[in-house]
Parts: C-alpha cells; sequence; structure tokens
C-alpha cells in the first residue's frame, strides 16, 4: 500500500513566529520523509494568509527533489484556474525531467475569493478555466505539443521544449470533484484524491464520480482506485492523541472558515458556479459548533488504533494509497516531528505490508519501462 506524507503548509502558530523559519521546517520535514520510509510527500497550493503558506508547490517539490532520490513528489492540489496552461505544463515536465519521473499530479479549482482577486482571477470564470486549461494541459504532458481555445485565451499550436519524458497516465488525479469537473477528469482518466475522510460510523455516500467515469468511458468501466488524505494523530495515550487531533484539526477549520469567508455572508450568491456556497455559511454561533463537530474528524489514537481506523477505510473506498497529514493547525515542530515518527515507526511498516487492487507504484513501474 502506497503511503505519504501530506503538509498543508498550515502555519496557525501566530505572528511571532517567523515566516520563513516555518516555511524552512516544513520543507525539512518532507525532506524527512524519504528517511523515515513514505513513498511520497505531497504539498498544497494557497495564497496570501496563514491558512496554507505554500504558493508555488511546483516550486517546492522541485527543491526537494533535489534533496531526495527515492520519494515521489506529489501537488494536492495545483489549483488549476490560477494558472497560465503553457506555464503549468512547463513547470510540471521540469519537476519530472530533474526528478527523474517521480512527479504525481493532483490537481483542484479554488474557493477563496481572496486569492482570485489578489492574482487577477476572474473568480466567475473559474470553472471554465478549471475545465479548458486541463484539456490543453493534460494532453501536452502526453504529446509535447501545446495548443488550444478557451476562457484562458489562445494558444497557437507550440511544442514545449524540453518536452515530458514520459506519461503521466496513473499518475493524475483531482480533488474536491463536482459538477463539471467531473467530467473532465474523467475524459481525461484522472483518478480521485478524497481529502477530508469521513467521521467513523458515518453511512457510505454514493459515488457519483464512478457514476460520471461510466457515462463518459462507458458502461462496465470504473474510475482508478482513489488516493486518501484525513488528518491524523498518534500516540502510546489514546486520550492525548485525540485532544491534540481533535485540537488542532479544530484550528485548521477555523483558519478554513475565515480563509474561504464561510463567516461572512453575501459573499457566493453572485459568483457563477459557486452560488451553493452560500448555503455553508455560518454564523457567529454557529461557528463553534460547527469546528468541534468536524474536528471529531481526526483519526486519533494509539498507532493499534490508528492501524484499525485505516483497514476500515481501506476497505470502505480500496484506495491505491494514502497521503496522510500528520500535522496540521498549528503544532509545534518538535510535536509534528514526533507524530511523524511514531508514525513511521509504528504504523508505516505494516500499512506498507497490505496489498491493494490496484497501485499507484505499479504505474511507475509501468512508465519506466
Amino acid at each position: 500500500m502506497h503511503t505519504g506524507l501530506a503538509s498543508g503548509f498550515a502555519h496557525q502558530r501566530g505572528t511571532a513566529y517567523n515566516d520563513a523559519r516555518f516555511v524552512r521546517e516544513e520543507v525539512e520535514n518532507l525532506i524527512y520523509a524519504e528517511e523515515l520510509g513514505f513513498d511520497s510527500v505531497w504539498i498544497t497550493e494557497h495564497h496570501f494568509s496563514d491558512y496554507s503558506m505554500s504558493n508555488d508547490p511546483l516550486q517546492l517539490l522541485t527543491y526537494i527533489a533535489g534533496r531526495t532520490r527515492r520519494v515521489k513528489l506529489g501537488t494536492q492540489c495545483i489549483i488549476v484556474p490560477w494558472h497560465n496552461p503553457a506555464r503549468l505544463a512547463e513547470k510540471i515536465i521540469n519537476l519530472d525531467i530533474l526528478s527523474n519521473g517521480r512527479a504525481i499530479l493532483g490537481f483542484g479549482g479554488g474557493l477563496a475569493q481572496h486569492e482570485f482577486a489578489g492574482l487577477g482571477i476572474d473568480m466567475n470564470q473559474s470553472r471554465a478555466l478549471y475545465n479548458d486549461i486541463l484539456d490543453v494541459v493534460l494532453p501536452a504532458l502526453e504529446t509535447g505539443v501545446i495548443e488550444g481555445e478557451g476562457a484562458f485565451g489562445t494558444i497557437p499550436r507550440q511544442t514545449l521544449r524540453p518536452g515530458p519524458v514520459k506519461s503521466f497516465e496513473g499518475r493524475k488525479f483531482c480533488g474536491s470533484l463536482s459538477g463539471s469537473s467531473m467530467y473532465t477528469a474523467a475524459r481525461h482518466g484522472c483518478g480521485n484524491m478524497i481529502l477530508m475522510l469521513p467521521q467513523r460510523g458515518a453511512d457510505a455516500k454514493p459515488d457519483k464520480y464512478a457514476e460520471v467515469w461510466a457515462e463518459v468511458n462507458g458502461p462496465g468501466t470504473t474510475p482508478p482506485p482513489p488516493l486518501l488524505g484525513g488528518n491524523y494523530y498518534v500516540h502510546e495515550s489514546a486520550d492525548f492523541a485525540q485532544e491534540q487531533g481533535e485540537k488542532y484539526l479544530g484550528n485548521t477549520m477555523r483558519a478554513a472558515i475565515r480563509n474561504y469567508h464561510l463567516d461572512t455572508p453575501g459573499k457566493f450568491p453572485h459568483i457563477k458556479g459557486y452560488e451553493q456556497y452560500e448555503n455553508m455559511v455560518l454564523s457567529p454561533d454557529q461557528i463553534e459548533p460547527y469546528v468541534e463537530n468536524f474536528a471529531k474528524g481526526a483519526v486519533t489514537g494509539t498507532p493499534q488504533m490508528i492501524l484499525e481506523r485505516m483497514w476500515e477505510l481501506k476497505e470502505q473506498f480500496k484506495p491505491q494509497g494514502f497521503f496522510p497529514h500528520v500535522y496540521y493547525g498549528g503544532m509545534p515542530q518538535d510535536e509534528a516531528r514526533a507524530n511523524m515518527e511514531l508514525f513511521a515507526a509504528k504504523v508505516l511498516p505494516e500499512l506498507k505490508s497490505w496489498e491493494a487492487e490496484e497501485s499507484i507504484d505499479e504505474r511507475f513501474l509501468e512508465a519506466a519501462e
């Protein structure tokens, strides 16, 4: 079972904690993940707040590529509407070349209005940009030729130099799939990244992506198995793990509510494709109860308890891999390292011994042949 380590670059340590120090520590943690035995590392994309201080995952992963030899390098996620298609294809190819083919692609659509505004992108065009850019970029990563017309403008036929070194089939995913983005993902053969895990005991929801996949690719066909994210806290004391895990995941959700303006009514009704998010806006008295309930979604406990829960998730979702967050929400660096190390020592060996029906690692081997 492929197992990576994800980081949201979630600062939340207060303004007194130096940004540069924080970013260096986050990067060093991901480099350390290779030594600990993780199969991959994953980096988000966000701008202009302490919610997530990772503004260029491809740049950071290219640096990490130079400091590592084995660990695969995933984007969780590249926010597609924020990028010029040709520049995005070039940066992906550079990462893959300099890492000797270790890149894994994850794409997302974006939600925070201040991020679109700060980057000069019309959020009303977000859905169209997401679909049109992927319709140009993903074929270009296979052929080495980029061309097309869409919400981004017009790109006359150009040959990418340097060109791609191998296919990205089997190592491309989309996160938070909804609406038309499902059809784009299915057309291009992308797997699903399940970023937030259901709480234990929650009823399984219908797999809408599987339905769209069969509609696009033909009856009886199924999408690639997903990759599973989620937030984890492991400790020899189950009570301590639960207390800390829920505390830090609560911090993450408070920061998310601020970042996505889910505490401000009237932000979404006039933004094309995002109108439904107005239903998620919380009044001041709703925020803390919501945060408290959300925090219960952290996977916490002793190493054995973590393995038991991950086995349940394996049986429910039949994933081809996990990419857990084991530090988040302003967790201090010493505590983050302790959580990483205990997970690696007591959870990772058994987790990696599990069989997956289909593995992303097999796709890497196929691409290398």
